[in-house]
Parts: C-alpha cells; sequence; structure tokens
C-alpha cells in the first residue's frame, strides 16, 4: 500500500471512529452523571459492574473537618497497598462539576495505607472523591461539604 493510501485510510478511520462517539459526548454535554458507573468512566457502590466484588476495597471514603484554615478532607481506600503488583495510585478530588480540585498520589513502596488529606479552603457542596486502583479502574463516592 502506498504511503498517501495509508494514510487516507487512516483519515477514514479516524473520522468514522469520532462519529461513533458523537452521541456519547452530546450526552455528556447535557448530563454528565448518565456517563458515570459501570461502561463509563467511573465504577460506584451502585454500580459496580465487573467489579461487584470489589466495592468494600475500593469505594473511597471521606470525614469532613472544618477548621479555621479551611475545610479538611481526609480520604481512605481500605484497599492492599502490595507494592507496584497491586495498589492505590492516586485519590482526586472533583467538585460538583466535575472539575480537578486536588490530588495525591501514592507510593507503594513506602505508603502503607491508601489514606490522603486535602485542606479545600471555603469549598461548599457536592464533592466528588475518585480513588484510581492500579487494575480495578476509577471508583467514585460522592460526599456533601
Amino acid at each position: 500500500m502506498k504511503r498517501r493510501d495509508f494514510m487516507r485510510v487512516g483519515l477514514a478511520g479516524a473520522g468514522l471512529s469520532a462519529l461513533s462517539v458523537m452521541p456519547q459526548i452530546a450526552t455528556a454535554q447535557t448530563a454528565p452523571a448518565q456517563l458515570l458507573g459501570a461502561g463509563g468512566l467511573f465504577y460506584t457502590k451502585d454500580n459496580a459492574g465487573r467489579w461487584s466484588g470489589k466495592v468494600a476495597t475500593h469505594l473511597p471514603s471521606a470525614q469532613i473537618e472544618k477548621s479555621a484554615t479551611g475545610t479538611i478532607v481526609n480520604v481512605i481506600t481500605a484497599h492492599e497497598m502490595n507494592g507496584f503488583e497491586h495498589y492505590i495510585v492516586k485519590h482526586v478530588l472533583l467538585d460538583h462539576n466535575y472539575q480537578f480540585l486536588d490530588e495525591h498520589f501514592f507510593n507503594p513502596t513506602t505508603d502503607k495505607t491508601a489514606s490522603s488529606s486535602f485542606n479545600i479552603k471555603n469549598y461548599a457542596g457536592v464533592l466528588h472523591i475518585v480513588s484510581m486502583c492500579n487494575k480495578h479502574d476509577l471508583w467514585l463516592a460522592t460526599v456533601d461539604v
């Protein structure tokens, strides 16, 4: 196959792929929560999909503390930290619009637990917490601050 023909076929394939996801993109703009859960971006307590037996050890939990310096969010995922073989990679905080607020990466060779602490200052409202496992994907829990 000539180089130009190869390029045309590749671009045509990319175009068709883009068209196949357009309905999902349109839905995401109007209702982002519909894309969450199994088959979407995150797994949740109510929608664990293929990882239904993993909820207890992968779903993050949070304790909220108000302090003089702001609101402290303590996050823990009850998951083993088994070196680089199986561990929680990071915790991520997202605001009510699923926009990034903060994250904490774990070092599985030194961190014995998947726990992190964040100061979200004066943020109030819905807070989404993501726990990322290197084998079992992204898990989302939601709390009110």
